[in-house]
């Protein structure tokens, strides 16, 4: 009998309880401490499963593919099977065997295993202390004035697979982190590109053990990594020996390491709203039916799209997601997290891990998509979607309302305000305020940040066709510099709105993926950046720098709640639906400028604005970006004509 989320064996009973004699039923119990499915020492390793409903839970240790021992658990307290094995048991492999109702299931490496084989079928017991770098317990990572905060998305193959990129290993993790690394054209790629541009955050596809790629067979394999197999290790395609339970540990450590020692703050990519099995996965090979949100004739909810979707809500769900993400930040030194599909995850939850782990970072960068594939197979309104992100301080979600009003829909049927389409200028003016109430905004759906930091502003990312395929698809009759227009123009509207800016990887070079969308399992030949843009695209690599730098040097554009916001920042009048002005005004003491007006013209004809008579200094005059300004120009008209297709940046000291 499966433990089905409609009934109340666990779901409606279960909670966080000590375990203690007078409690009713050990079914009804989630353990207080951390799970420690393996620990070892030289003298012995001892083992626990939370199998509440199990009849019998068998231990299977494995030297190599041989089975070297076999021992059965003993249940404890809490719905935990115990065992100690005497001996030092370094380099085995193992497994759990739990029989529930009778029937027998498929051995499996547990749900909390931290070290794995090949492909991750098996946990591995190691001693977690070989997997440090040299140095490591004194990495930490860099402070970063939350003013300052860019995320630059990554793949591990996308940015060292191509030749170009000068990778001596493409597509590890220690690709990444290897420094000097250069272009034919003697241009920095990887690291040093990134610490080039000005980035903060470096945002890392799923890093997580997945199922979808032969870890034994030649890593040419590509994949995002959205299949998550084993949550608590790393994926065996990055290391360069996915046989060896250690060295993917020790390399992604290092990797980290380097990013922090370059500058860059690590966010981990996580998909705890699905697994990429269902029958086969450690949850329903540990206690059936209660990870997974289960409909009335037993069959699984898919609200991920992917055949299933988790029950954030259950207890040891909930323990689950919380514990893990405080194992990747004390273990990996990880500074923050995107949750896929966030909205599948209830807010409680949610809230839950914010807090948590601001206990352990209070800097913790926390953001992800508030959305699902479909409904999910709960109580819409205490799940995590976009509307409810108010109710989830501390927590950020990708703002689709900005990315939309710019650059159009996502099935490529309209362009949006940079192709001179009217209809886009309130959505745009939401993203500029940053999804917040102001007064000045009329957008169609409701405000759904209670400040500003909540919202991520972006224009694409890596499921979708990225801007320049986007662009020559929709003004095929265009020119290549008004391409390039647009595009800047894209993302000086990305990097002027409040909240967090984010950038794709690649998008700075005008990379392309061949006109393709979904490309999660295409090969490197649609993925892979060619670093010969970098020097080809110069000129936009500039702009997006200079971008960067100029939200650095002006805190202006990052202010910290809604109310500076609706003090500070009000739009200019105009009758142009592609056109777009606002001024940020009385910055004393939050800015080295006293105001900054920011200009958009997304039509084909000049369009003029009337600004405050005064002097200014050009901080970008659609063309290149000068953070600190050019030489001051002074404007006795208050009339500004700004071209078609361009945006201006003015500062008045």
């Amino acid at each position: 009998m499966k433990l089905l989320v409609k009934s109340v064996a666990l779901a409606a009973v279960v909670a966080f309880v000590a375990c203690e004699d007078e409690v009713k039923s050990e079914k009804e119990e989630i353990p207080t401490n951390p799970i420690e499915e393996m620990s070892y020492s030289p003298d012995a390793t001892t083992f626990e499963v939370w199998a509440p409903t199990a009849e019998s839970v068998v231990l299977r240790l494995y030297s190599g593919n041989e089975l070297a021992e076999e021992h059965a658990m003993s249940k404890g307290e809490c719905g935990l099977w115990n065992l100690k094995v005497e001996g030092d048991k370094k380099g085995l492999f193992y497994t759990f065997q739990v029989k529930v109702d009778g029937k027998t299931l498929k051995e499996t490496a547990g749900i909390f295993a931290r070290a794995l084989d090949v492909n991750g079928n098996r946990g591995a017991i190691i001693d977690m202390r070989d997997t440090d770098p040299e140095g490591w317990n004194e990495d930490k990572a860099p402070e970063v004035d939350p003013t300052e905060i860019v995320i630059y998305e990554m793949h591990y193959r996308d940015m060292t697979a191509h030749p170009s990129a000068g990778s001596s290993n493409p597509g590890k993790y220690i690709a990444m982190a290897e420094l000097g690394t250069r272009s034919p054209e003697g241009l920095a790629t990887g690291i040093d590109h990134l610490k080039e541009i000005g980035v903060t955050h470096v945002h890392l596809l799923p890093t997580a053990d997945f199922g979808s790629i032969d870890e034994s067979k030649p890593t040419n394999q590509y994949n995002w990594g959205y299949e998550p197999k084993n949550y608590n290790a790393p994926e065996g395609t990055y290391s360069t020996d996915a046989a060896n339970p250690v060295a993917r540990i020790y390399e992604l450590k290092s990797l980290v390491k380097a990013f922090h020692e370059a500058g860059l703050c690590v966010v981990l990519d996580v998909v705890y709203n699905h697994t990429t099995s269902t029958e086969n996965c450690g949850f329903e090979l540990t206690v059936p039916g209660y990870f997974y949100r289960m409909r009335e004739d037993g069959s699984f909810a898919d609200g991920s799209g992917c055949g299933n979707e988790t029950a954030s809500e259950q207890p040891m769900m909930r323990k689950y997601m919380v514990e893990s993400l405080e194992y990747w930040v004390k273990e990996y030194h990880i500074d923050g997290f995107r949750f896929d599909l966030m909205a599948i995850h209830d807010i409680e939850t949610m809230n839950l891990i914010r807090t948590r782990l601001e206990a352990l970072n209070p800097d913790i960068l926390l953001y992800g998509e508030g959305w699902a594939a479909s409904a999910p197979l709960y109580d819409e309104s205490k799940l995590a979607f976009k509307r409810y992100t108010y109710r989830m301080p501390g927590i950020a979600a990708f703002s689709d309302d900005i990315r939309n009003a710019l650059r159009g829909t996502l099935d490529l049927s309209q362009g949006g305000f940079i192709h001179g389409v009217a209809g886009n200028k309130e959505a745009l003016k939401f993203g500029i305020v940053g999804g917040i109430d102001h007064p000045e905004v009329n957008h169609s759906e409701a405000a759904w940040c209670a400040d500003p930091r909540q919202h991520i502003s972006y224009v694409t990312c890596h499921d979708d066709h990225n801007l320049r395929d986007r662009l020559e698809h929709l003004s095929p009759e265009a020119t290549e510099e008004e391409l390039l227009k647009m595009d800047k123009l894209a993302q000086l509207g990305v990097f002027t709105s409040q909240g967090i800016p984010f950038i794709f990887c690649g998008e700075e070079m005008y990379r392309s993926k061949r006109g393709e969308k979904n490309t999660y399992n295409m090969p490197d030949e649609y993925n892979a950046i060619d670093w010969s843009l970098k020097h080809q695209y110069s000129d936009l690599v500039e702009y997006v720098k200079g971008l960067i730098a100029m939200r650095k040097e002006h805190p202006a554009f990052s202010l910290g709640t809604a109310e500076d916001v609706r003090e500070h920042l009000r739009f200019i009048e105009n009758d142009n639906e592609a056109a777009v002005g606002f001024i940020l005004d009385n910055l004393d003491g939050i800015d080295p400028a006293k105001r900054i007006i920011v200009l958009m013209n997304g039509s084909r004809e000049s369009v003029e604005f009337d600004i405050p008579a005064g002097t200014y200094k050009w901080i970008s005059d659609g063309e290149v970006i000068h953070p600190k300004g050019m030489v001051p120009y002074t404007i006795r008209s208050g009339k500004v004509t700004v071209p078609p297709i361009t945006g201006f940046v003015l500062a008045e000291y």
